[in-house]
């Protein structure tokens, strides 16, 4: 792989990078005859982000044929690269990238103003390719909107806060902040902003619907949005799957694919009743997929405590435990497998409409 990028594309770069970085720890590599891919994934799997930089992005591309090349590495040593995105502009003007086999290392080199090279020389690790599968076409609701206008929306949240609800009907889009159960909604400050469909390049809903995702991510696609003054595009459906968020141009395609909350509001804010979650298949299943051809569903949800186990009890009991629990949430979330499937287990196993259900611990974010 041997790759130029010049001018006002360097700082694209970097500002891609950055984004990458607000969603996971590892950034995955990959160069392919369609351009040069970016990708992450958070530790829980409920994001996943990828860049694809045509070959046009550079000045220079040249991958080799044969066996594909694919890595991954820390994020922040890339990120240390472009550290400062204000003088990469005022004094970089092109980034070499190019992999050095015979050592095993990426270089990245800064050629800039005055004759200055900067070369870092990254070492990284052989892996499979990370790829969560979804087609955005298909979602029935489909927003776009210039950057300016999600940025000013979402300074109104605070930064501490974690989760946002979005709502759509027929001409609007209503945000505000998501509280779990009815003891925090009498207790928090609530945020609610309106906008009009008016405001919007594009503005689509098939149904109204809501969906609640986390506000983290939003925010990365915003950061390289902004930089880069291209529009935002919003895919949903409904509740439990995925929103895909997109920015695209003539040489870059950016996709953030976020988790949604999956709850039965009705339940959960009327009757205070709440979905039990299926008992999890064992873990050897989650080894055995294919990563490029599909993903697979997780929902995750508090774990059923001793209690669960019990013989049945009446309905007034039950209704007490569940008034003293806090309201669960499912989020649906996407698997990676780490290992490919041997013949022998694909021909076990069917690989069509597999629904797992695992439980995330509190402590994972």
């Amino acid at each position: 792989m041997d790759c130029v990028a010049t001018g006002g594309n360097v700082k694209v770069l970097a500002k891609a990078v950055h984004s990458l970085s607000r969603i996971g720890e590892d950034l995955y590599l990959e160069p392919l005859d369609d351009g040069l891919t970016l990708r992450t994934v958070n530790s829980s799997r409920s994001a996943f982000a990828c860049f694809l930089l045509s070959p046009l992005f550079f000045q220079k591309f040249h991958v080799s044929h044969g066996r594909g090349f694919r890595c991954k590495m820390p994020i922040k040593s890339v990120q240390a690269v472009f550290r400062s995105l204000s003088s990469l502009e005022r004094t970089v003007e092109k980034c070499h990238i190019e992999l050095n086999s015979e050592k095993s290392r990426l270089t990245f080199t800064l050629h800039c103003k005055h004759g200055l090279l900067k070369t870092h020389n990254l070492s990284f690790q052989d892996c499979e390719s990370l790829q969560a599968v979804f087609d955005k076409e298909r979602c029935a609701n489909v927003l776009q909107a210039q950057p300016r206008l999600l940025v000013d929306t979402v300074l109104h949240f605070p930064p501490s806060l974690e989760e946002v609800k979005a709502s759509v009907t027929a001409d609007r889009l209503l945000l505000k902040n998501h509280v779990e159960n009815d003891a925090d909604q009498a207790k928090a400050m609530r945020t609610e902003l309106c906008l009009s469909s008016e405001e919007f390049l594009h503005f689509s809903v098939s149904a109204p619907t809501s969906i609640t995702f986390c506000l983290k991510e939003l925010r990365g696609v915003l950061v390289f949005a902004e930089s880069t003054d291209l529009p935002v595009s919003m895919h949903f459906d409904e509740p439990g799957s995925p929103v895909v968020l997109s920015v695209t141009d003539s040489v870059l395609e950016a996709n953030f694919v976020l988790a949604t909350l999956s709850e039965d509001s009705h339940c959960n804010h009327d009757n205070g009743h709440k979905k039990r979650p299926r008992t999890p298949p064992p873990a050897d299943d989650f080894m055995c997929d294919d990563m490029d051809s599909y993903l697979i569903a997780m929902e995750t949800s508090e774990m059923a405590g001793p209690s669960s186990r019990t013989e049945p009890r009446s309905s007034s009991e039950r209704e007490q435990e569940e008034e003293q629990r806090p309201h669960s949430k499912k989020f649906c979330s996407f698997f990676f497998g780490s290992v490919l499937p041997t013949s022998s287990q694909t021909a076990n196993q069917t690989l069509q409409n597999q629904d797992v259900l695992a439980s995330d611990s509190e402590d994972e974010q």
